[in-house]
C-alpha cells in the first residue's frame, strides 16, 4: 500500500489527469447513449408472475402499463355536465392518439360506465400503453400529462396516476445531495481545524467517483436490467462512504505531518494504515451488496451492482486520486494556524489525550455495566423489527402537490382507496365450461368481504385468456389488502370447481405482495451468506476469531436497531410529521435487503478503523510474558486505540448521519426510508456499539481478543491491516 501511495504522490499529474479523462469519457458516452432503466421485476414461481406471463403471451393490450386519468367535477357540476364532459372527451380523444397508447377506456363509454362515482362528481379513464412502465419514457409520460390536463378548467380538475406518471415526477436527490455535502463540509472544517483545502478533498474525491459512477450506471442499464432508483441510491451510498474514506486517510495524513514526517511519507503512512482500513471496509461493503444476487430476484441485481460499482470507485479514488491530490496540496493540508504552531513549537505527539481518552478510560473502568446497559438499549430499539410489515408505499406517500398523490386522494374519495390498487384476475379459457367456471368465480369473488366490485370478464383477441379487474375496499398499503389477495387465491378452486384452469391474481398490488413474500423467505439465506463472508474476511484481516465474531453479532444488532426504528416511524407513525413523511404504511419490500447490505458493510468501516488501531497498539505494547502483563497490554491497547480513533469515528458518523438524513428533506419516499434507516443505524453503530459495546466487550474478553488457533493460522491468508512500527510513525 505504501508503494502505491508513493507512486500516486510522485506521479500526481498523471493520476489526476487519468481520473479526469475517465470522467470526461464516461460522461460523454452516457450523455450520448442515454439510459435504459427497467423497473420491471420477474418473480418466477409466483402467482402474480403467472398472470403476467399469460397476459404477455395472449393479451398484450392488457399486459402493458396502465395509467388512470382522474376527473373531478367542481363548482356544483357533475362529470356528465356539458362543462365537464365536453373538454374531458376532447382531451381523451387526443390522449388516444398519442403514439404508444393502445387504448383509452372513457367513463362516457358503455365499457366504462362503472367508472363514475355514485354522486357523479368523480370519474376516471383507463389508459393502456402498448409497453411496460419501464419502456414509457419521461417524455411520453409528460405528453400524456399535458394532453390530459388540457381539460382542466373552472368546473373540472384533472390528475393522473400510474407507475409511468410516478417515474416522470420523480424529483431526484439533487437538493438532498447539496444539503448533505454542505453539512459534511462544515463538520470537516471543524475536524480539520479550519483547513479548507483538506476539508474539500473528501468531497472532491467523492464527487469525481460519483460522476463516473452515475455515468457508468446509465451505460450499465443498456446491458443489465437496472431500475432508475439505482442511480439515486448509489449517490446516497457513495456520498456517505466516499466522504468517510477521505476523512480516514486525510486525518491520518495530517496527524503524520504534525509529527514531523514529510508530506510524501505522511501520505504513504496514511494509505498504508487508514488506506488499508478503507480497502477492506470497501470490499466488505461490495461483498454485502453483491450478496443480493443470492436472492435470485432480478430487480435487485441492478440495484446491488450499481451501488457496489459506486462504492468500488469511491474506494479506488480514495486510494489513488486522494494521495495524488495531497501531493498538490503539500502544506495546505494544515490550516495557517496549525502551520504557524508547528513552525514555532515543532512536531507534536499523536498520543491519546483529552475527552476521548477520558471516554475510553470510563468504558474500561465500568466495562460490565456499560456493556450490559448499552446492549439492553440496542435490543429495545430493535424490538419493533418483529412486527415489521413489508409492502409497497405507493402513491399515498407521493408529495402532496404531485398529480399522482392528487389522483390517489381523489379516487379514494370517489370510489374508495381500493381503486388505487386493483387486482387482475386472469385464467386460461379452453372451453365454454371454463368460461362459465370463471364467471362463477367472479360472482363469488364479488360477494367476498373486502371486495368493492369486480368487472365482467374480457376475452383476449385469440380467445385463450379471460381477464377481469377486482377492486378491493382497502388501499394497496393495507394489511387487509394483503389478506384479501390470499383469500381470493384460495377461493378460486372452490368457486370454479375441479378440472378448470387456475385463476391467477396479478396486478401491481399482488405483485408487490408476492415480492415481499419472496424476499421474506430468502432473506435468512442472504443474511447468512453475507455474515459468513464478512466473518472470514475479518478473520484474515485481524488474525483473530473472537474479534470477527463480536463484529458480526454487533453488526446484526446495528441493522436490527435500524429496521426496528424504521418500522416504528414509517409503519407505526412515530414522529412522521417531524420527518417530512406524509402517511404511515408498510416498509417498501426491498428496503430491508438494501439496508442490511449497506449497513453491514458500513459498520465494518468503523469496526476495521477502530480495531485496527487497537491492534497496532497491541502489537507495539505487548512485551511481558505473564498473563497479567497481557491483560494490562490489552486494556492499554483497547483504551488508547479507542481514544485515538474516537474523534474521527464520531466525525465520520456525524457526516454520514447528516448526508443520509438530508434525504428526508426530499419527497421521494423510498429515499426517505433509506436515508432515515442509514442515518439512525450509523448513530446507533458509532455512538453505542463502537463507542461503548465493542470496547467494553474487548476489555472483558482480554488477550483472547488477539488469539488465533495455530492450525487455522496456517490456512488463513494474512491480510492484516497492522503495519510495522517504523511505518506507523
Amino acid at each position: 500500500m505504501s508503494r502505491l501511495a508513493h507512486w500516486c504522490f510522485l506521479h500526481r499529474r498523471g493520476v489526476v489527469a487519468g481520473w479526469l479523462l475517465v470522467l470526461v469519457v464516461t460522461v460523454a458516452l452516457s450523455t450520448g447513449l442515454g439510459s435504459k432503466y427497467n423497473e420491471s421485476a420477474s418473480l418466477p414461481g409466483t402467482d402474480a408472475q403467472a398472470a403476467v406471463n399469460l397476459l404477455t403471451e395472449n393479451f398484450p393490450q392488457a399486459s402493458g402499463e396502465s395509467d388512470q386519468i382522474v376527473i373531478e367535477a367542481t363548482g356544483g357540476a357533475t362529470v356528465v355536465s356539458d362543462s365537464v364532459r365536453t373538454p374531458v372527451s376532447a382531451a381523451l380523444t387526443k390522449v388516444a392518439a398519442i403514439p404508444g397508447i393502445a387504448s383509452v377506456v372513457s367513463p362516457y363509454s358503455p365499457q366504462g360506465a362503472a367508472q363514475i362515482s355514485k354522486d357523479g362528481t368523480i370519474a376516471f379513464a383507463g389508459v393502456n400503453w402498448k409497453m411496460k412502465a419501464a419502456d414509457v419514457t419521461k417524455a411520453d409520460a409528460q405528453k400524456l400529462i399535458d394532453t390530459a390536463k388540457a381539460a382542466d378548467g373552472p368546473h373540472v380538475r384533472i390528475s393522473l396516476g400510474g407507475q409511468s406518471i410516478t417515474n416522470e415526477e420523480s424529483p431526484g436527490p439533487g437538493l438532498s445531495v447539496a444539503v448533505g455535502a454542505i453539512a459534511a463540509l462544515v463538520i470537516l472544517l471543524i475536524v480539520f481545524g479550519g483547513a479548507l483545502f483538506a476539508s474539500l478533498m473528501p468531497l472532491v474525491t467523492a464527487a469525481v467517483a460519483l460522476v463516473i459512477g452515475t455515468s457508468l450506471i446509465k451505460l450499465m442499464s443498456h446491458v443489465m436490467d437496472t431500475p432508475s432508483v439505482s442511480s439515486d441510491l448509489a449517490v446516497l451510498i457513495g456520498l456517505g462512504v466516499g466522504i468517510d474514506y477521505g476523512l480516514f486517510i486525510i486525518s491520518r495524513h495530517r496527524s503524520a505531518v504534525r509529527t514531523g514526517l514529510s508530506y510524501e511519507e505522511a501520505a504513504a503512512q496514511a494509505v498504508n494504515t487508514s488506506g488499508r482500513t478503507v480497502l477492506f471496509a470497501g470490499i466488505t461493503v461490495c461483498v454485502a451488496l453483491l450478496g443480493q444476487f443470492a436472492l435470485g430476484i432480478d430487480y435487485l441485481y441492478g440495484l446491488s451492482a450499481a451501488s457496489a460499482l459506486t462504492v468500488a470507485l469511491t474506494m479506488a479514488g480514495s486510494l489513488t486520486f486522494l494521495p495524488a491530490m495531497l501531493g498538490f496540496l503539500g502544506p495546505k493540508t494544515l490550516s495557517r494556524r496549525e502551520r504557524r504552531a508547528q513552525a514555532e513549537k515543532g512536531p507534536v505527539s499523536d498520543d491519546a489525550a483529552g475527552f476521548w481518552l477520558r471516554w475510553a478510560t470510563f468504558v474500561q473502568r465500568y466495562r460490565v455495566p456499560v456493556a450490559a446497559c448499552a446492549l439492553a438499549l440496542v435490543v429495545v430499539i430493535a424490538l419493533p423489527l418483529f412486527w415489521m410489515r413489508l409492502g409497497s408505499s405507493g402513491a399515498a406517500n407521493d408529495p402532496s402537490g404531485s398529480t399522482t398523490r392528487q389522483a390517489y386522494t381523489t379516487l379514494a374519495k370517489g370510489f374508495g382507496p381500493g381503486y388505487n390498487g386493483p387486482f387482475q384476475l386472469v385464467t386460461e379459457v379452453k372451453s365454454a365450461d371454463d368460461a362459465q367456471a370463471f364467471d362463477n368465480f367472479l360472482a363469488a369473488a364479488a360477494k367476498t368481504p373486502g371486495v368493492a366490485s369486480v368487472t365482467p370478464a374480457t376475452t383476449s383477441p385469440n380467445g385463450k385468456v379471460a381477464l377481469a379487474i377486482l377492486y378491493p375496499t382497502t388501499g394497496p398499503g393495507s394489511q387487509r389488502t394483503v389478506t384479501l389477495v390470499s383469500t381470493i387465491r384460495d377461493l378460486a378452486p372452490e368457486a370454479e370447481g375441479p378440472g378448470h384452469p387456475p385463476v391467477h391474481v396479478g396486478g401491481v398490488t399482488p405483485t408487490n405482495i408476492d415480492f415481499s413474500h419472496v424476499l421474506g423467505e430468502k432473506l435468512p439465506l442472504f443474511i447468512a451468506i453475507v455474515v459468513i463472508l464478512a466473518f472470514l474476511l475479518l478473520v484474515a484481516v485481524f488474525r483473530s476469531v473472537l474479534i470477527p465474531l463480536v463484529a458480526a453479532v454487533m453488526n446484526l444488532l446495528s441493522v436490527g436497531a435500524a429496521l426496528g426504528a424504521l418500522n416504528a416511524v414509517f409503519t407505526w407513525g412515530w414522529g412522521l410529521s417531524l420527518l417530512n413523511v406524509p402517511v404511515a404504511g408498510p416498509v417498501d419490500a426491498f428496503i430491508p435487503v438494501l439496508l442490511f447490505s449497506v449497513l453491514f458493510g458500513l459498520s465494518m468501516d468503523y469496526e476495521v478503523y477502530l480495531v485496527s488501531r487497537m491492534q497496532e497498539e497491541w502489537h507495539h505494547r505487548r512485551h511481558g510474558t505473564s498473563h497479567a502483563d497481557e491483560v494490562a497490554a490489552n486494556h492499554w491497547s483497547v483504551t488508547h486505540g479507542q481514544a485515538k480513533t474516537g474523534r474521527i469515528v464520531a466525525a465520520a458518523a456525524g457526516i454520514m448521519i447528516l448526508v443520509f438524513g438530508s434525504f428526508l428533506i426530499g419527497d421521494d419516499h423510498v429515499l426517505q426510508e433509506f436515508g432515515f434507516g442509514l442515518a439512525f443505524a450509523v448513530l446507533v453503530d458509532a455512538l453505542i456499539i463502537r463507542g461503548l459495546i465493542v470496547p467494553a466487550l474487548m476489555h472483558l474478553i482480554g488477550p483472547a481478543n488477539w488469539a488465533m488457533p495455530g492450525r487455522l493460522s496456517r490456512i488463513v491468508p494474512n491480510l492484516s491491516v497492522e503495519v510495522p512500527r517504523e511505518d506507523a510513525h
